[in-house]
Parts: structure tokens; C-alpha cells; sequence
């Protein structure tokens, strides 16, 4: 059975009663962390996660940052959603923008590293506070992330289980990427492995399910902490 509920009849992108501070600081400062903390993996150099593997083939390719590849191709995958179904929230199209542009800000301040004793520590830093920041951006329930959005779209119009279809989306992204030239290597290995368990935690300290319930990432705006679908240990 699905664990979505229907979409709300409300537009998704409508802020209605009192101006929700609190979620908007942890939207925001989620999505702009998330970004930073994605740079600091590719200045890293040692592998990077199935998207940003994709993003950085096309930015060899095209000669375009790959944070406005990402900007671009976040635009893309948002079109993707009108055939499944699934509506944008704030949230979704803030990702789209602010992650995207964070990333390249951050690559202008940031050098590349040479000397594999600082890569090292750059990569994990990078890992740990991209968790934080997927805490942080979900908790704040304005909906998912346009790629995330896809995978539960696809869950909800497919029934099939969010794991297999995000590996498949991620393996499809990371086989095009490594094929455009981006950079795989431990680094890729590490963040499937952590980014998942990270993202679980963080989204309890951030305001996510008591612990011992199951966390959902990505179900429509609006919806309550265990509609946001795509449990986090699927990251």
C-alpha cells in the first residue's frame, strides 16, 4: 500500500496562517548547507555523489558550472513531474535555485586542494554537513527536492519500492556522469553508505518522527512528518 496521502487541494507553493519562521530558517539555511557542503566533496576531488557525478560530466562537456548544471537539470527533472503527477512545493523550487547557486559561490571562494591530507578531511566535512543540511531542509516540510520528487512520484504512480527505484535512477545518473568524464571514486562509496543514516538522525534533532518511526523525505507540501515520503535510509 502507498504510504501517500492524496495531495492537498490547496496550492502547494501557498503560505497560508502565520508566517512559519522557524521552517523557513531551516529551509533556507538547509538548502544553502547543502550546496556548500556539495562543493566542498567536489573540491575534495576523490568521488562524488551519483548526481553531482552527472552534473560535473555535463559541466566538462558544456563549459557551464556545474552549479548552474545543476540549476539546469533540476529545472529539467521539475518538468518531469507534471506526467506523474507530483506538485512543486516551496521548498522544491527553492532547491532547484539555491543549491545550484550555493555550490558555485562556494567554488569561487574555496581553491582546489592538492595534498591528499587536506582532500581527505574536505571530503568528510563535506559528507557530515550535507546530512545536516538534508535534515535541515526536510524537516522544514515545504516538499522535496525536484530528484527526490521524481523517485516518489514514480513510487506512487509505479507501486514499486523507493529503494529500487532511486538506485535506479542513481545508477542510470552515475553511469551517464562517469561516461561525460565526472569523478567517481571512494567518495561516491562513502556518501551512499553515510548520507543515509546521517540524514536519519539529523531529521530527528531537526524536528523530524520521534525515534523508532519511519522518516519519509518527499511527500506533497503541506503533509505531516510521516508523509514525507522517501524514508530516509533510501538516501
Amino acid at each position: 500500500m502507498s504510504p501517500f496521502r492524496p495531495f492537498p487541494s490547496r496550492p502547494p507553493l501557498l503560505l497560508r496562517g502565520p508566517l512559519p519562521v522557524g521552517r523557513l530558517v531551516r529551509l533556507y539555511a538547509g538548502l544553502v548547507l547543502y550546496g556548500v557542503t556539495d562543493a566542498l566533496v567536489i573540491r575534495a576531488d576523490l568521488g562524488l555523489d551519483p548526481w553531482d557525478v552527472f552534473h560535473q560530466g555535463l559541466s566538462k562537456h558544456t563549459g557551464i558550472s556545474i552549479g548552474t548544471v545543476s540549476i539546469l537539470v533540476g529545472a529539467v527533472v521539475l518538468l518531469l513531474w507534471w506526467p506523474i503527477r507530483q506538485r512543486p512545493g516551496l521548498g522544491t523550487v527553492s532547491n532547484v535555485v539555491l543549491v545550484g547557486a550555493s555550490i558555485d559561490a562556494t567554488c569561487a571562494l574555496v581553491p582546489h586542494v592538492e595534498a591528499l591530507g587536506a582532500r581527505i578531511p574536505l571530503l568528510l566535512a563535506g559528507v557530515l554537513f550535507n546530512g545536516v543540511a538534508t535534515g535541515l531542509y526536510i524537516a522544514a516540510r515545504f516538499g522535496p527536492g525536484p530528484r527526490d520528487g521524481l523517485m516518489t512520484g514514480l513510487h506512487r504512480r509505479t507501486g514499486r519500492s523507493l529503494r529500487l527505484i532511486r538506485t535506479g535512477i542513481e545508477l542510470t545518473v552515475l553511469a551517464a556522469g562517469f561516461l561525460l568524464g565526472g569523478g567517481v571514486g571512494a567518495g561516491t562509496v562513502l556518501y551512499a553508505l553515510a548520507i543515509g543514516p546521517l540524514a536519519q538522525f539529523f531529521l530527528r534533532v531537526f524536528g523530524g518522527p520521534q525515534a523508532g518511526s519511519r522518516i519519509r523525505a518527499g511527500a506533497p507540501a503541506g503533509a505531516g512528518p510521516r508523509e514525507h515520503a522517501a524514508v530516509a535510509d533510501t538516501i
